[in-house]
């Protein structure tokens, strides 16, 4: 079948997907001539053989591979995009995806204003005057605060003249344009003072700590320490400051550095010739990388369709095949031109080579801390992909009231509380809550790609539905199922003592309760069992004092039985329309709600 298929293979641009012969997705990639790409990796005689030019991961999946499959599109840019798109929602076993697709926060300023003020942004902002200042890893909101704190900028949204000074004017950190106490001219100057410093953290930091120590001297002990963090965390922002360009140029640098089953790729941001910030992810495969995979990965993911400033220039650190494509597809996303360079020599090859450095380090610090126990559950449990980022689900809720479905997310540095979501589910049984969850998240894979790993509270029959909703969505990612220890009808959770059960597709494993693995699954579970907990009291909460108000209003415990079966929260009542309560119950308990909720507007 796979030698039929490699016959027939047309001479146009497109992606191709291998599978193994139980139909799972091994490898996605993307090809100028389908023809061309797909036959190199065989050899045909004497019958069909992995090429020996191949790396030892793909050697390793070629011997693996039984099905082939295709997709033709336009031109090769098209294939970068559909690639990209692929890799990221269906997770193939051989593919590394990096994981630095953050969105990061930039400072922004809008000069069609009259009196323009800083502030943070992650999207594109409308305007035709808009300035933006960063990336920012670190520190953005720390640096925002500082140019308030130091220059007496619009504090407040929306300061129009005609309006009251604010409590900033009285403080004296606004000059109160809205009052007419400063014309256009005079706080244009004060902007330009702002913009001088906006990429000079030393100059920040030395008149924050003329402040700080003002604030100690006269006993403001809390203000001196918020200040404190804030010279720290700007700090942080300006370790690279002493790399100067001869040049005040604006340009984005990748650097990929690889050790065996290790990748750390680097990313430097350039701002007005000097490093302002740096990025990194951390790769882990057993079977090796492929370059200028990494590298398109690595920074088709850094411009998203959405983000705020794409570079006009950028510079990677080894000359990979295809930059010419990737130029075209980022052109056409941002509808901008720009130029992706291979420096050989000048300032530009010595920061080529200082970002290789620092992946260097940053790779040897990683594996110092190493052998993880990632890496132990990865082969302890014979998982597809090292579980870098986790998702755990848990629901709650109290006789079938209040229901909330929980996701925690895990990743190499801990809990990632950003990532936290919470679901109001309308289901009544346990099984039903978790597949309107699990369904939930599947649905998003799209905006907020799928991680390495499910675990799931619960046993053997929830692991089986969280796998069939993962087939019905065609992503391929490892589940575990940890269901609790019962003593006397009880779940326990005393941590070291439980002897908790783990489930996979593969089967049922049992571990001491002292076993590492086994007790950081049943922090992940803690962890999701105690924000679906606060989550399900929070919602409780609000659903008892919107009960309250429906009996105050004179209606009936069985009428509000009706209303909540049917609309499902106490919220979908008060935004229902009369027609809608008057069908469920009648003309007086609607007309009683919605004159109600007409008084509140």
């Amino acid at each position: 079948m796979l030698l039929e298929t490699l016959t027939k293979l047309p001479n146009s641009p497109g992606i191709y997907q291998f599978f193994d012969e139980d139909g799972h997705l091994l490898y996605i990639g993307k090809a100028k001539s389908l023809k061309n790409r797909v036959k190199s990796y065989f050899r045909f005689t004497p019958k069909l053989l992995p090429s020996p030019n191949l790396s030892p991961r793909i050697h390793s999946m070629i011997l693996q591979a039984k099905r082939l499959e295709y997709l033709v599109v336009s031109t090769e840019h098209d294939a970068f995009i559909l690639e990209n798109s692929l890799i990221k929602q269906l997770k193939p076993k051989y593919n590394i995806l990096l994981r630095d697709d953050k969105t990061y926060p930039y400072i922004y300023i809008d000069f069609s204003k009259p009196f323009p003020r800083f502030d943070i942004t992650r999207k594109i902002i409308k305007g035709k005057h808009i300035r933006y200042f960063g990336p920012f890893t670190t520190g953005a909101r720390a640096l925002l605060d500082a140019l308030y704190m130091l220059f007496p900028l619009v504090q407040k949204k929306g300061c129009d003249r005609g309006k009251k000074a604010c409590l900033f004017y009285q403080m004296g950190r606004c000059l109160a344009p809205c009052e007419g106490r400063i014309d256009k001219d005079e706080y244009e100057k004060i902007v330009q003072e702002a913009l001088k410093v906006i990429h000079q953290p030393q100059a920040l930091i030395k008149a924050l700590h003329v402040k700080m120590e003002n604030y100690a001297k006269n006993l403001h002990f809390e203000e001196a320490a918020k200040l404190r963090d804030q010279i720290e965390l700007i700090a942080q922002m300006g370790r690279y400051s002493h790399l100067d360009s001869a040049r005040l140029e604006d340009f984005d640098l990748f650097a990929i550095h690889v050790e065996k089953k290790y990748a750390c790729a680097l990313r430097l941001f350039i701002r007005q010739g000097k490093v302002v910030s740096s990025s990194h992810s951390i790769a882990t495969s057993i079977n090796g990388f492929e370059l200028d995979s990494l590298y398109h990965s690595m920074i088709l993911d850094a411009y998203p369709p959405q983000s705020p400033r794409l570079i006009s220039k950028l510079y990677v650190a080894h000359d990979i095949e295809g930059l010419s494509s990737l130029c075209q597809v980022l052109k056409e996303r941002h509808n901008k031109a720009l130029e992706i360079k291979h420096p050989l020599r000048g300032e530009k090859r010595h920061l080529c080579q200082l970002a290789l450095r620092n992946a260097s380090e940053l790779l040897s610090q990683h594996k110092r801390k190493s052998e993880t126990l990632q890496e132990e559950i990865y082969n302890y449990f014979d998982l597809m992909q090292l579980p870098q980022n986790i998702e755990i689900f848990d629901n709650s809720h109290l006789g079938g009231d209040a229901t909330v479905g929980a996701m925690v997310v895990w990743n190499q540095d801990g809990f990632s509380k950003n990532s936290y979501r919470r679901f109001h589910l309308t289901c009544k049984d346990e099984y039903n809550q978790m597949r309107e969850l699990l369904s939930a998240r599947a649905k998003r894979f799209d905006k907020m790609p799928a991680p390495e790993l499910w675990v799931i509270d619960g046993g053997k029959t929830l692991l089986e539905l969280a796998l069939m909703i993962l087939e019905s969505v065609g992503v391929n990612i490892d589940v575990i199922a940890i269901s609790k220890e019962k003593i006397d009808s009880k779940a326990h959770r005393a941590k070291g003592a439980a002897r908790d059960i783990l489930h996979t597709k593969r089967g049922k494993f049992i571990l001491p309760p002292t076993d590492k693995k086994l007790q950081f699954f049943q922090r992940l579970r803690d962890e999701a069992h105690r924000f679906a907990i606060s989550f399900h009291r929070q919602t409780k909460r609000r659903e008892s004092k919107n009960q309250s108000i429906l009996i105050s209003l004179g209606i009936s415990q069985g009428a509000i039985k009706k209303l909540i079966d049917y609309f499902g929260s106490f919220e979908a009542i008060l935004n229902a329309d009369f027609e809608q309560i008057k069908s469920v119950t009648s003309a007086t308990v609607a007309k009683k709600i919605t004159s109600h909720v007409n008084s509140k507007k």
